[in-house]
């Protein structure tokens, strides 16, 4: 059994974060490439990229070879298989919609993941985190604006992704008890290798391209040798994808889910800057509201933790071995 207590839901909290940054710097360097790559191509260099720095930076730290010895593989298929088709669904959302709000659409996956994490772990959440949760979702929905362009169809994309990225988590939390963050970390990357080289030896040909959609262009474009200039970009992602699941991994083996999701919500705000610097997309005023209650629904959660004496999971989940 794995007993939560305050002290490691701030700890997971802070991996959060700092994956969250990663992720941020991820997302802006995916949408930056979509328009003249296709996604297999992105993804696999960028799965080869961090196998290597895992290999180089993270293997002699671990362990060695021992950190690729697990008691769960079918668990860490399913995953890889979650975290891949998030990452898909979410990277062609990208492509079409602006970056702010494809991360706002996305930020359903906090509240998706705290019901998983009641239904399927049996973690307890109290009335004023629930309350805490629904500002931060209310602060997404102030910037999503429903009803609006943002409700087109490439919408459904980063929504789809949430659902996959909320059981990525679950079974994170299922898991952790067993498997180390490195350890799942490179099996997330081996499938992303495999994912992208089946999906470039069924598409890479282009012969489904020309289609006038963002999205569906970048999923069918045929393989283009990387230009020199964008070689700095591809590294990064490389390097940002493999430390920002390895430190996601490491947030829900330490905190209960249902804690660490909320402040995932701080990519909200850095995705609206970097469309400010990056793209010369500048935010409305309910765009800042919005991001006033997501960031005040974090902080009043991380002022909850360090108040309270008592661990907030007064019982822990039950895990199979």
């Amino acid at each position: 059994m794995t007993v939560t207590t305050p002290r490691t839901n701030l700890t997971g909290a802070a991996y959060a974060l700092a994956a969250v940054m990663c992720f941020s710097v991820n997302d802006v360097g995916i949408k930056f490439l979509s328009g003249g790559y296709a996604l297999h191509q992105v993804v696999f260099i960028r799965a080869l990229v961090a196998l290597t720095v895992f290999a180089v930076v993270v293997m002699p730290f671990a362990g060695g070879f021992t950190v690729l010895r697990t008691r769960r593989p079918v668990v860490h298929l399913v995953r890889g298989l979650c975290v891949v088709t998030a990452n898909m669904c979410l990277f062609l959302g990208l492509a079409a919609l602006p970056l702010a709000d494809a991360t706002a659409i996305f930020f359903v996956s906090p509240l998706i993941i705290t019901l998983f994490s009641v239904i399927f772990l049996g973690e307890t959440v109290g009335a004023r985190r629930w309350g805490a949760i629904a500002i931060g979702f209310v602060g997404v929905l102030v910037i999503v604006k429903p009803g609006t362009a943002s409700f087109q169809a490439a919408s459904l994309l980063p929504i789809a992704a949430a659902v996959f990225y909320a059981t990525l988590h679950v079974l994170t939390r299922k898991i952790g008890g067993t498997e180390s963050a490195p350890t799942m970390a490179f099996y997330i990357q081996l499938t992303f290798l495999v994912a992208s080289v089946l999906i470039g030896l069924g598409l890479g040909d282009g012969r489904f391209s020309g289609s006038d959609h963002p999205s569906l262009d970048f999923l069918f474009r045929a393989w283009d040798w990387p230009m020199t200039r964008d070689y700095p970009i591809l590294i990064l992602l490389g390097i940002t994808g493999l430390f920002g699941g390895l430190f996601i991994s490491q947030a829900y083996r330490l905190s209960e889910a249902a804690f660490a999701a909320p402040f995932e919500y701080a990519a909200m705000p850095m995705a609206i800057l970097w469309g400010v610097t990056v793209f010369g997309t500048w935010p409305d005023t309910t765009a800042w509201i919005g991001i006033a209650l997501i960031i005040g629904s974090g902080l009043y959660l991380l002022w909850r933790e360090t108040v309270r004496e008592a661990p907030l999971a007064t019982k822990a989940p039950k895990y199979r071995r």
